[in-house]
C-alpha cells in the first residue's frame, strides 16, 4: 500500500474512489485541466486523500517531460489490418508535421504481449505513447498513467481517458435505422470481442436503437466473435441456425461481414436478397466485392491526426478533449434486397 513506500498516482486513485486518469489532471495539471477533470469538491477531495497519502509527482516522469526525445510510441494489435495501418498513416503523417518521430508495436491484443510493449516503449524515453488496442478489461492503461506519462487512446476508448475514436454508438445507430425503414424485424449482431469498445459502442448503439423502435433482441440474436473473416464467418452461422433466422445481420467490422456473407452463401442463400447484410469501417474492399458491402463510414485516418494532435496538447501541459468523429452509412447491394 502508499502508506508503506512512495505514494502514487493509483494509490491517491484507489484511496479517492476515482480514475487514475482525473487524480493526474487535479494534481499534475494546469488549474485549467484540474477544473475540467473534476468537480471543485471532488478535486479538493483527491487533494485531501493525496495530502494524507503525501503524494509528490514523479520526478523522474517530469525530466521525460522536460527533455523531450520527440519520440512517439503507437501500440496496435496488429498493422496488418487496413483499419489500423490507416489510422497510423494519419498519426505518422501528423507527427511529421511537429517534427515528431514514430515506431509501431504489435500487441495481438494480448495483455502481456500489451504490457511487454509499453515497457519496452517507456524505456526508449518516448515523449508519450498512442494506444490503438485499449482494453476495458486491461490495467495496462492506469500503470501508464500512475507513471505519469502522457498518452492517448485512438479508435478504442477505456473510462476517461483522452481518445480520439468514431461515434461508434451513431453508427450502430445508422445500421439499425437502415434494416428498420427497409423492413427487416428479425436482426441479429455480431459483436466483436467484449473488451473492445469498437464492438461494445457499435452494438449498444444498434441494440438500443431496435428497443427504440420496440424490438428487442433476445441474447441468442447478439454474437461475440473475433475481429475477422473466420470470427464472422461462425458467428453469422449460429446466427443463421436460429429458428427463425435472422433477415438482417450486422457486423461490427467489415471483415466479420465479409466472413458473415460467406456464411449466407454456405446456407444456400445470396446476400442482400436473403439476407442483407452490413459491416463497419467501410475500408476500400468492401465496394469492391462481387456484392458491395453495405458499410458505416469511419474517419480513419482523420482519427490517426486527431490522436496525434491531441497527444501534441498534452505534451505541450494544455487540457484536451476527447473527440468522437461522425460517421456515415453507405449503402449498398448487400442491403438493399
Amino acid at each position: 500500500m502508499a502508506a508503506r513506500g512512495r505514494a502514487t498516482l493509483r494509490s491517491v486513485a484507489e484511496r479517492a474512489g476515482v480514475d487514475v486518469s482525473t487524480v493526474s489532471r487535479v494534481l499534475n495539471g494546469s488549474p485549467e485541466e484540474a477544473q475540467r477533470a473534476a468537480s471543485t469538491a471532488r478535486a479538493e477531495h483527491i487533494r485531501r486523500v493525496a495530502a494524507e497519502l503525501n503524494y509528490r509527482p514523479n520526478p523522474h516522469a517530469t525530466s521525460l517531460r522536460t527533455q523531450r526525445s520527440n519520440l512517439v510510441g503507437v501500440l496496435v494489435p496488429q498493422l496488418s489490418d487496413l483499419v489500423l495501418a490507416t489510422i497510423y498513416e494519419g498519426i505518422e503523417a501528423a507527427a511529421a508535421e511537429h517534427g515528431l518521430a514514430t515506431f509501431v508495436m504489435n500487441s495481438h491484443d494480448d495483455p502481456d504481449q500489451q504490457r511487454a510493449r509499453t515497457d519496452l516503449a517507456l524505456s526508449r524515453h518516448v515523449d508519450g505513447l498512442i494506444f490503438g488496442d485499449a482494453r476495458a478489461d486491461g490495467d495496462v492503461l492506469a500503470t501508464v498513467a500512475d507513471r505519469e506519462v502522457p498518452f492517448v487512446l485512438v479508435s478504442r476508448r477505456v473510462g476517461d481517458y483522452p481518445s480520439v475514436t468514431c461515434d461508434d454508438y451513431a453508427g450502430g445507430r445508422l445500421v439499425a435505422e437502415h434494416f428498420l425503414e427497409s423492413g427487416h424485424n428479425r436482426v441479429g449482431v455480431i459483436a466483436g470481442e467484449s473488451f473492445a469498445s469498437t464492438g461494445s459502442d457499435r452494438t449498444a448503439g444498434f441494440v438500443d436503437h431496435c428497443r427504440k423502435r420496440g424490438l428487442e433482441l433476445p441474447e441468442s440474436h447478439v454474437v461475440h466473435s473475433p475481429f475477422d473473416v473466420d470470427g464472422g464467418r461462425q458467428a453469422a452461422d449460429r446466427l443463421l441456425n436460429l429458428d427463425p433466422r435472422p433477415t438482417a445481420i450486422f457486423a461490427v467490422n467489415d471483415f466479420a461481414a465479409i466472413g458473415a456473407m460467406g456464411a449466407v452463401r454456405d446456407h444456400g442463400l445470396t446476400p442482400g436478397v436473403d439476407v442483407a447484410v452490413a459491416g463497419f469501417n467501410d475500408t476500400p474492399l468492401a465496394r469492391e466485392l462481387p456484392i458491395p458491402l453495405t458499410s458505416v463510414r469511419s474517419p480513419m485516418h482523420e482519427m490517426g491526426v486527431g490522436a496525434l494532435e491531441l497527444l501534441v496538447t498534452l505534451l505541450n501541459g494544455q487540457p484536451g478533449e476527447s473527440r468522437a468523429l461522425a460517421p456515415k452509412l453507405q449503402i449498398r447491394e448487400s442491403s438493399k434486397g
